[in-house]
């Protein structure tokens, strides 16, 4: 995928790479849109289990660009938003990995907010600067009082200012700060262990993580009940229960 978003693979792994550097990957029309693709084309790939999102240079993004940002979808005020992203709700089960390079703004923390795990680089910044330019958050005000509990999502969405990696960490956004040299390298040891586990198992798993919160409790667990099920009939499960009969690593296949 050429343009501003890179989308590579190594092995089951999938790299999203943000690729503006010139500009400290803000967001504008054309990587909005190619970064549409890019999550579109992981959860697609059958190949791909796990994916790791990042930014070229010296910034993860710095958010929308001022100089021409993406034109919001729709025609009207009241226009249904679209779920092309993952950021603004584009349902993708297989396990995400944000590693935070460094300034990680707007639309970008909320692109973050919507992944599994947050490795961050020791130079990593947080925040979300609109309500200072004058405009609302919306995405991200959805999002991270969910995410890290309401008195740390009005400092970062009211106050507007950025906090550093540590301070992200205490807030429960980032799961660990690493340096800045060992970011990717640590992003792909935790994607390695992530491939221990049986994929269709762990996108399971995770949707009813996910679609559980928003369900009433019997709901929930009849939802996860059926989820069982389904995933009991699959090759995977009966290779996995094989291998722990035979005292062996299992060989996953995704079937």
């Amino acid at each position: 995928m050429p343009g501003t978003v890179l989308y590579e693979r190594d092995g089951r792994v999938a790299i999203i790479t943000y690729n503006r550097p010139e500009a400290l990957n803000a967001i504008n029309a054309e990587l909005r849109a190619d970064l549409d693709a890019a999550w579109a084309r992981f959860r697609d790939d059958e190949e791909a289990w796990v994916a790791i999102v990042t930014g070229a240079g010296r910034a993860f993004s710095a958010g929308a660009d001022l100089r021409g940002s993406a034109p919001p979808r729709g025609a009207t005020h009241w226009e249904t938003p679209s779920l092309t992203s993952l950021e603004n709700g584009l349902e993708v089960w297989k396990p995400v990995i944000a590693a935070v390079n460094g300034y990680c703004l707007g639309f970008a923390c909320t692109l973050v907010a919507a992944c599994d795990f947050v490795i961050a680089s020791e130079r990593a910044e947080f925040g979300f600067p609109e309500v200072r330019l004058g405009v609302p958050t919306i995405q991200g005000a959805v999002r991270m009082p969910q995410r890290v509990g309401w008195q740390h999502a009005m400092e970062l969405l009211l106050i507007g200012e950025r906090v550093d990696a540590q301070r992200a960490k205490e807030m429960g956004l980032v799961w660990k700060v690493v340096p800045h040299e060992r970011l990717m390298d640590e992003a792909r040891a935790l994607a390695d262990r992530l491939l221990k586990s049986a994929p269709l198992a762990v996108r399971a798993t995770k949707e009813v993580a996910w679609r559980g919160q928003q369900m009433p409790w019997v709901e929930a667990i009849r939802f996860g009940e059926t989820m069982r099920r389904v995933a009991q009939a699959t090759e995977d499960a009966r290779e996995g229960m094989a291998a722990a009969r035979e005292r062996r690593e299992p060989q996953w296949r995704g079937r």
